[in-house]
């Protein structure tokens, strides 16, 4: 990997150099793996199961094209600057076409900006999939603080208030007083926080996750797709947060594992793949091998399994949990929420306008789940162009 040094205003370019030595490192220590026993169950309910793990890593060790990675990270133009003392990585993606939006895109965890990269082009130049050259953006695309290629903190602080006000001031760098956003996972709860930081930055928002509470005055009379939505919800709070519990509270002792062993790191990832993808039982049946190992890779060879898990921690130390949806202050800018059949948290419409209050668009797909842009790209794309047009 490697960079131009760059003081606090420089952009400089980047570019990721992968080192024959770090890919030997894995190979090695794939194929040195203490394996446990299988599961007792012969399913999922107690994780991710050996024999498919197995077979994973396998193909990792063996298989898997590095070359091929390398040109995937690398096709789209990449960058770094450092603001309020952090290095932050980012795509920057210019259109062609005159007329062209800035669109601030932000992944959460356990992604990174792999996610997007089957919907920048058709973003940026919607022709290439026969969209209107008047639905085009300028597409910029940076890593959270303690992901990918960004800077890992060293100290407290990257909190969702102190990214807000980076990406801002990111956008603002590249000539951008005002611009669309959009996120999913922590990119939603950034996305929203820019938005109520510097609502006049924001020409509007969409999100692929809405984190905001029930309406109280609903409690007597829910929809059935209320009554479902808190039903799993509450499920996901019984059964499926010991992930977020752990990062919340001690990502340290969690991040030797995930930085030493890198079928830990396989398995913390692909344990929400199989949790949270919209699919029938494997999730191969959403996302490739490519695609989970492009990602899961970028995260074991920049050694941010602890620095990413830190989010959590960071939120944990200024949220007080109020039940199953968070949400602490409303949300003036144009807003626009896409609901995908398989995410965590899928709020009503009716709930929703009680925080986003100017709701232009609100709607239910029928196919995706927590890592939408990269399961249901086109349908992603769809959705963000027809939301941010009700805005334009």
């Amino acid at each position: 990997m490697q960079d131009t040094a760059a003081t606090t205003e420089d952009i400089v370019a980047f570019r990721f150099e992968l080192a024959e030595g770090d890919i030997s490192d894995l190979r090695r220590r794939l194929a040195a793996t203490r394996w446990p026993e299988p599961e007792t169950t012969g399913d999922w309910s107690q994780g991710v199961r050996l024999a498919w793990l197995s077979e994973l890593a396998e193909y990792w060790r063996t298989e898997y094209d590095w070359s091929l990675f390398q040109q995937r990270l690398n096709r789209f133009p990449q960058f770094r600057t450092t603001i309020d003392g952090l290095g932050i990585h980012f795509l920057y993606v210019r259109s062609p076409h005159a007329g062209a939006v800035p669109l601030l895109l932000t992944h959460g965890w356990p992604g990174s900006i792999v996610e997007f990269q089957d919907v920048i082009e058709p973003l940026v130049d919607p022709t290439v999939d026969g969209g209107s050259p008047s639905q085009a953006f300028h597409v910029v695309c940076p890593s959270l603080p303690g992901y990918g290629f960004s800077d890992r903190p060293s100290a407290p602080g990257w909190n969702k208030e102190r990214t807000a006000d980076a990406w801002v001031e990111l956008m603002a760098r590249l000539g951008y007083g005002e611009f669309f956003a959009q996120g999913g996972d922590w990119g939603s709860i950034v996305t929203t926080t820019v938005a109520q930081r510097h609502p006049a930055r924001l020409l509007g928002l969409h999100l692929n996750l809405a984190i905001v509470t029930p309406d109280p005055a609903t409690a007597d009379e829910p929809t059935e797709f209320e009554r479902q939505s808190i039903a799993d919800a509450a499920e996901f709070m019984k059964s499926g947060r010991g992930y977020s519990e752990i990062q919340s509270t001690r990502p340290q002792t969690l991040g030797y594992g995930l930085t030493d062993s890198p079928v830990a790191q396989l398995a913390w990832i692909t344990d929400k793949y199989w949790a949270w993808c919209d699919h029938n039982g494997d999730p191969l049946d959403a996302l490739t091998r490519e695609q989970m190992l492009n990602n899961i890779s970028l995260y074991w060879f920049t050694r941010t399994g602890v620095s990413s898990a830190r989010s959590y921690w960071e939120s944990a130390q200024e949220t007080v949990d109020t039940g199953i949806y968070r949400q602490s202050r409303l949300v003036t800018p144009p807003s626009a929420i896409t609901i995908f059949p398989r995410e965590i948290i899928r709020p009503s419409r009716r709930w929703c306008e009680k925080f986003y209050l100017d709701l232009r668009f609100y709607e239910l797909v029928s196919r995706g789940g927590h890592f939408a842009a990269s399961e249901q790209p086109s349908i992603f794309i769809e959705q963000v162009r027809r939301a941010f047009a009700t805005m334009r």
